[in-house]
């Protein structure tokens, strides 16, 4: 029997983080579906949907202005936000060799079809950890984009 219950538990507990890390308003592990996670671009961290929920909701009870629920500042929303637009907060995580703003300024520059500094951003950010962008960067090989193909 408890043979049984030990199986239970290895099979069905949560694990303790995943490869994105924590949601740093609620310490749960991000959500591996990228759908259910919010990247906000004043602070350049992912937060769970459910934080981010949570606080749309106080901030339209209470009649609020929308802010982000880490930082408060103006909320910024989406990839898009970081490269497309290259406002003072973006560029200065960007400087800051914020990871994950660095994969995002990358994210534009493939869109743009500048595929070089794409590959230089996410050599960056992979230097710094970013799991993200090792996968990018495999891609970029893959496909000889901004570099010489290599499978």
């Amino acid at each position: 029997k408890r043979a049984a219950e030990l199986r239970d538990e290895l099979l069905f507990n949560q694990p303790e983080s995943s490869h994105l890390g924590d949601c740093p308003i609620c310490l749960l592990p991000l959500p591996i579906k990228e759908e259910q996670i919010t990247m906000v671009g004043c602070c350049s961290i992912n937060i769970c949907d459910g934080c981010m929920y949570a606080n749309g909701v106080r901030e339209r009870q209470k009649g609020l202005e929308h802010k982000c629920p880490f930082c408060r500042d103006p909320l910024l929303l989406s990839r898009d936000t970081i490269g497309s637009v290259p406002g003072a907060t973006s560029m200065k995580r960007v400087e800051a060799n914020d990871p994950m703003a660095l994969c995002c300024m990358a994210d534009a520059r493939y869109e743009e079809g500048n595929y070089v500094d794409a590959f230089e951003y996410l050599t960056k950010a992979a230097g710094l950890g970013d799991a993200e962008s090792h996968y990018k960067l495999s891609k970029l090989y893959l496909n000889g984009e901004g570099v010489e193909k290599d499978e």
